[in-house]
């Protein structure tokens, strides 16, 4: 049982949910921004300042595993409270970093502490708003992202060349510190606190076992961790790259790549507020097919574009469908899974496809060397053909239904 105060306010859920998840995307962003400085200062080759990205969401599949159990059992608010604390703490140290290795492991550690945000606001905004509203409402969390991201792409072109990118990790405890006061007013969610009372504590593993307690589930799981996977793999492989791709290909200053950024992140905006809006009004898998094959069409356009202008434009539209269909994972994982192994299940689920995303950046990076990056592009979009395939055959077709418990063996 928890000490806070029960019954947080949606409005209050929602800020606390978006203001971490907005912490989150600003604090990658601005390390994609920052790679080719921090590789120069510390002598780091192509494939060390990679993996700086891929260890960072190594730590927070760990995390989400840790913190969604942690959440499960202690709170929501408690436990999302000290992940802003643990994500402070080694941000703050990476600004001291003096070689490659100490500055992997700060950020490790930093991406444990970022593991739990996605998973528990999802579980908190779940709990607080209603099923009818669920989707809109899980939608605007994952919009806390983008405008994180918005956010970093116009702050780093200011700032980082009058402070470095020691300062720019330092500029990333802000948004930790607004998330942290934030939550110190917020109590656990209704829906969480009945379930605390009205069933036994469970262990890691009992938890675990209600997202495979049967058939029809085990199958849910599968899917939704194909979808995840899809997702993070694409989003991680094209914005970690495209900032040198422009610089590189079309000669883009930082400020014209952070502008580039800017606009396909306002589609990707859209894009997930529309997905949330459609997914409560209709099916939500069928929204989920029309993301999908959007993002097919798009990815296919996008490689073959050469023009700068037209790709800045078409950037949102791909942007939209790309990255729009995150406005649904927080739901879905909600509805599918009951309220005590909730964040658990988000955390484990979207943090294993976080991990599988994180290779998306060396992938691409492979395959651009290799090859070319606009054949990395074209061979990105396959991914989504496998995300169509898991719609079709393994997610439920199901969505709205209010907080129930599940059974425990």
């Amino acid at each position: 049982m928890t000490s806070q105060q029960p019954g947080t306010t949606p409005a209050k859920a929602m800020l606390a949910a978006v203001s971490g998840y907005a912490m989150d995307g600003f604090d990658l962003l601005i390390l994609g921004f920052m790679l080719p400085a921090i590789s120069v200062s510390l002598a780091l080759d192509a494939s060390q300042a990679g993996s700086l990205v891929t260890w960072t969401l190594i730590g927070a599949v760990a995390g989400g595993i840790i913190f969604g159990h942690l959440s499960d059992r202690l709170g929501r608010i408690r436990v999302l409270t000290f992940t802003i604390l643990m994500f402070s703490l080694f941000t703050g140290l990476c600004a001291a970093a003096q070689g490659y290795w100490d500055l992997l492991i700060y950020r490790t550690l930093a991406g444990v502490g970022l593991g739990g945000e996605f998973g528990i606001g999802m579980a908190l905004i779940a709990e607080a708003w209603p099923a009818n509203k669920r989707n809109r409402a899980s939608a605007w969390v994952g919009i806390g992202w983008q405008l994180g991201v918005l956010l970093a792409a116009f702050i780093t072109p200011l700032l980082l060349d009058v402070i470095g990118w020691r300062g720019m990790f330092l500029v990333g405890l802000f948004p930790a510190l607004v998330s942290f006061f934030i939550r110190r007013g917020a109590g656990e969610p209704e829906g969480f606190t009945r379930a605390q009372k009205n069933t036994q504590t469970l262990s890691f593993s009992a938890r675990l076992k209600l997202l495979f307690r049967d058939a029809a589930t085990a199958k849910a799981s599968l899917g939704i961790l194909i979808l995840c996977s899809v997702q993070n793999f694409g989003y991680y492989g094209l914005m970690i790259w495209m900032p040198s791709y422009l610089s590189s290909s079309f000669g883009f200053t930082l400020t014209k790549s952070g502008l580039w950024t800017a606009v396909t992140v306002v589609g990707m905006i859209f894009g997930i507020w529309l997905f949330g809006m459609l997914a409560d009004r209709f099916a939500r898998w069928k929204i989920f097919l029309l993301y999908q094959f959007g993002a097919v069409i798009m990815v296919v356009i996008y490689a073959q574009l050469r023009d700068p202008t037209i790709m800045l434009f078409s950037g949102a539209v791909m942007g939209m469908f790309v990255n729009g269909m995150i406005g649904g994972y927080g739901a879905l994982i909600s509805d599918t899974y009951p309220v005590q192994a909730r964040a658990t299940a988000q955390n484990v689920l979207f943090n294993l496809g976080r991990g599988v995303g994180g290779f998306g950046p060396l992938v691409i990076g492979m395959l651009a060397s290799q090859l070319s990056f606009v054949a990395a592009i074209t061979l990105l979009a396959l991914i989504y053909l496998l995300d169509i395939v898991a719609t079709l055959f393994l997610l439920p077709k199901t969505q709205g239904s209010e907080d129930r418990l599940g059974a425990i063996g």
